[in-house]
């Protein structure tokens, strides 16, 4: 079974360029998801697709899934671009008025 090992990013709730503290070792889900015919839940006989283990650094992540043999990848995180604007180039528009 495969691990994907990332840091994950910031919910839309947040503000600012803070970092998040964890990375995280999730399982790739092997088994498809049935529908119940009757309530029309979808279930998974899978749980380790429900698992998210939180580590302080990629590295620890890293020893825990060679520790216990498993298989992963890193996702590394990229870098947010940086728009530099003054304040005053909000008010302008390229309209003629």
């Amino acid at each position: 079974m495969k691990a994907k090992i990332y840091n994950p990013v910031k919910n839309a709730m947040q503000s600012g360029k803070g970092k998040a503290k964890n990375w995280v070792l999730e399982y790739d889900s092997v088994d498809s998801e049935s529908i119940d015919p009757i309530m029309g839940w979808t279930s998974n006989s899978d749980t380790k697709g429900q698992l998210k283990l939180k580590f302080h650094s990629c590295e620890d992540a890293v020893k825990y899934a060679q520790r216990n043999n498993i298989e992963y990848i890193i996702i590394s995180p990229r870098k947010a671009k940086l728009i530099k604007q003054t304040y005053a180039e909000n008010f302008m528009s390229s309209s003629p008025f």
